[in-house]
């Protein structure tokens, strides 16, 4: 297996994982992006995210996308957006080499925290990420925005 920095080329095999991901988070139906959005958007003139990818015998099999934020208590923080495996991949060890890899670009650039959403359900992703020692919080609750909400909240004020 090797882990590795995502490319233009490797844009196709990471929209079909993103697309397993909203399968496996129960929203088949909500992903808009295209394969020209992620080359456009990670590899323009000041791309918008990053990516590493897992490949086994020149096969996409999981991939972690990210971006840097900012926090006013913290200063440069990385956004873990996704990480996902191929289902018949789960168990090899690709997770947790791409984990890894987020974990080090962190450690390289600086960063004093690095954070990341977990579905209350997904029971097996927060025992993992407890036991690498990352805090699960409770206490927040996630706020969004979508298309239909910033329109009609731009003709109601």
């Amino acid at each position: 297996m090797i882990i590795r920095k995502g490319t233009p080329n490797d844009m196709p095999s990471v929209l079909e994982l993103i697309k397993e991901l909203a399968i496996f988070e129960k929203e088949p139906d909500a992903v808009v992006v295209t394969v020209d959005d992620l080359v456009r958007d990670g590899f323009g003139e000041k791309p918008l995210f990053y990516s590493y990818v897992a490949e086994v015998k020149h096969e996409i099999i999981g991939m972690a996308l990210y971006y840097y934020r900012y926090s006013t208590w913290k200063g440069k923080t990385i956004h873990l957006e996704d990480l996902i495996v191929k289902e018949n991949h789960r168990g090899s060890g690709a997770g947790l080499a791409l984990y890894t890899a987020i974990i080090e670009q962190g450690k390289k650039d600086c960063v004093r925290r690095i954070e990341w959403n977990v579905l209350d359900w997904n029971l097996p992703a927060i025992q993992f990420y407890e036991k690498s020692g990352a805090k699960v919080l409770t206490d927040w609750r996630v706020a969004h925005m979508d298309e239909e909400g910033i329109k009609q909240f731009l003709n109601h004020k």
